[in-house]
């Protein structure tokens, strides 16, 4: 999401206070250690799990094997939030990506990716690119990039408090 609108909710934010700069915003997303991904199930349940993920070309990009249950949520509705951020009310920054998640299947984006995750990772998360996404040690990973339709950032202190809306400059 290049220079997106930024957009101040004053409903849930401190009078006075300013939208969270989308650079500040953006060195969350690429800094994350985790995420948490909220998928829909068949029936209409949610499913929350913990991953990882790396921001590369303004998407947020995750893996899932094939049979997992995320997988075969997205399988039916490729709808999902993406989380991150801490667990404190008083202070911090919490993110959350909403968007579609769509497989990655061209090489050179997959192999772009593997190097992503190499260096962000040091190394703890080596992939080798294969004809349907990513393969590792225990098997085959299939590769989804989220293109966001709306961040929210929700910044959180003793001093202030900010809800601001980001959506793709158009």
């Amino acid at each position: 999401m290049k220079n997106p609108i930024s957009q101040l909710d004053e409903r849930f934010s401190d009078p006075g206070v300013e939208p969270v700069p989308w650079a500040t915003t953006l060195e969350a997303l690429e800094s994350a250690q985790l995420y948490w991904i909220t998928t829909v199930r068949s029936d209409g349940r949610p499913h929350v799990t913990p991953l990882v993920a790396v921001w590369l070309d303004d998407a947020l990009h995750f893996t899932t094997g094939p049979e997992e249950q995320k997988a075969l949520n997205l399988a039916g509705n490729p709808r999902v939030a993406l989380t991150t951020g801490c667990n404190r009310w008083d202070g911090g920054l919490d993110v959350v990506v909403e968007g579609a998640a769509e497989r990655v299947t061209a090489r050179p984006d997959l192999e772009r990716l593997t190097a992503a995750w190499a260096t962000k990772w040091d190394g703890r998360w080596e992939f080798q690119v294969t004809d349907s996404g990513f393969g590792h040690a225990e098997g085959g990973a299939l590769v989804f990039a989220v293109r966001p339709t709306k961040i929210l950032a929700f910044a959180k202190g003793a001093s202030a408090f900010a809800q601001t809306r980001y959506t793709p400059a158009h």
